[in-house]
């Protein structure tokens, strides 16, 4: 029988419809289609409990899902929460979808993930390119300064909505409430991606979350970061700048009419334990990762631990090139010893630390580290930035034409010129080198080349050995 460890029931009304629907005997006509059965498939099924005709008959589900979300839009000071079951990948399609028209313009990050790319293409939207400044020391990018956004209203003061990354992969932060007043400034709503970090805004020593900064709307994971179920996220906006009715039409068009009561109950248990517990929770974590980034930077000669001011407290992001030792390396080394990390290339390492980590497992984790760092060491070699920072994207084409356009596969050699009709991203982070509508030059040629020999896997391209790419026929 599942239990509630931490008495969280009483603040959260999608948990406790799940624990009361386990608490009863069942034999259901409903799906889904392995009616609880272990018999069947085993444990793989346990826990399982959808929404409509789980936690609530399919009349009655409606008032028990907006009670919940109704609770997060508090807890963050909002008009409006959707639970989204498809991650923050959902949360930006809705965003696209919610903040404007066909044909429009909006100003986009280019740190944002893959997924914004796809909203565009389904929204018919032309973006607007704002490259982050790289770390030249370090070849990671730093947060979106809010002069380079006035910067892109300067090319595009027809622009709808700004739409930024924040953090980013790596952890870095920008001035959110800065780009928040230049977009207000131009009478546009400001749209935040925070996948990696729902807990800002919960523990003194951590930044305030987007909304408190003043941006219109967010998206957030609560499966990356926070205890809950994969999938699990949440779009939170105010209502000032976006309309909640195009937002809800906007959600629920790219949402599943079948939504997972076990993992919508889990992100209600997560905005539960951050109301109640956050700061509680998130201080040893915050403490052990302060130790562990002192330790690695003293134990460690040459490694790079990316820390200080306009960086997350709780991310760590490793830069090996001082250290010489090849990441790909030893992240198989890591994942031989079971502590796989989120994200490994040449030169960085990024292990996700999450409210489920404490003192243990980050000293386990420095242990290995610290180990295998040495077991590799090599020759320092200069910083190579990930190509998604630095490279800068010409757009041909608005994306939504050249996704839908005849289309040919050319060798990649002989793309130089063409212009994409795909997405080709190296992943993680999922930030793309080459989006539909974008003209394949020698730097990205240069850039996708590189990362394959890097062992970088490449994401979404039709042929992921890039030994072709698709281009507008």
């Amino acid at each position: 029988m599942p239990t509630d460890p931490r008495g969280l029931r009483a603040d959260a009304p999608l948990l406790d419809a799940w624990l009361r629907f386990h608490e009863q005997e069942l034999t259901p006509f409903t799906i889904p289609g392995h009616k609880y059965d272990l018999g069947l498939l085993g444990d793989v099924v346990a826990g399982d409990v959808p929404l409509y005709g789980g936690l609530a008959s399919v009349k009655d589900a409606a008032a028990l899902l907006a009670a919940a979300e109704d609770r997060a839009a508090a807890l963050w000071g909002v008009d409006r929460c959707r639970f989204s079951v498809a991650g923050s990948t959902h949360g930006n399609l809705a965003t696209a979808l919610a903040v404007a028209s066909p044909g429009q313009r909006v100003i986009v990050g280019r740190t944002l993930h893959r997924s914004l790319l796809v909203g565009l293409v389904l929204a018919g939207l032309e973006p607007v390119w704002v490259r982050p400044e790289v770390d030249p020391r370090l070849g990671v990018p730093l947060g979106l300064a809010p002069a380079a956004l006035e910067e892109a209203f300067s090319r595009a003061p027809d622009a709808a909505a700004v739409l930024v990354g924040d953090p980013s992969y790596v952890g870095t932060t920008g001035d959110v409430a800065g780009l928040a007043e230049v977009a207000h400034r131009h009478d546009v709503p400001l749209v935040v991606d925070a996948a990696w970090a729902a807990y800002f805004g919960f523990h003194p020593s951590l930044p305030r979350h987007a909304l408190a900064a003043g941006a219109d709307m967010l998206v957030t994971s609560a499966h990356k970061t926070l205890p809950a179920w994969s999938q699990g996220a949440l779009v939170l906006a105010r209502t000032d700048r976006v309309d909640p009715a195009r937002l809800d039409a906007a959600f629920d068009i790219a949402h599943t009419t079948s939504p997972s009561g076990t993992i919508l109950a889990s992100i209600d248990a997560s905005r539960a334990l951050l109301e109640r517990d956050g700061p509680e929770v998130l201080a040893p974590i915050l403490e052990a990762v302060a130790g562990l980034r002192a330790r690695l930077t003293a134990e460690v000669p040459g490694l790079v631990v990316l820390d200080g001011p306009g960086v997350d407290p709780m991310k760590l992001t490793l830069v090996l090139s001082g250290t010489g030792a090849d990441g790909n390396a030893v992240e198989r080394d890591l994942i031989a010893a079971g502590s796989p990390l989120e994200m490994a290339d040449r030169d960085t390492l990024v292990p996700i630390v999450s409210l489920a980590d404490g003192a243990a497992s980050l000293a386990g984790l420095g242990d290995l580290l610290v180990r295998l760092l040495e077991r590799h060491r090599a020759d320092p070699r200069p910083v190579v930035g990930a190509a998604a920072w630095s490279l800068v994207p010409e757009l041909t084409v608005p994306p939504r034409e050249a996704f839908f356009a005849p289309r040919e596969a050319v060798p990649l050699a002989a793309a130089v010129g063409r212009v994409s009709a795909e997405l080709v991203a190296p992943y993680p982070p999922g930030v793309p080198v080459l989006a539909p509508g974008e003209r394949v030059t020698g730097s990205v040629l240069a850039a996708l080349e590189a990362a394959k020999v890097s062992g970088v896997r490449i994401a979404y391209a039709a042929d992921p050995t890039l030994a072709t790419v698709l281009v507008v026929g």
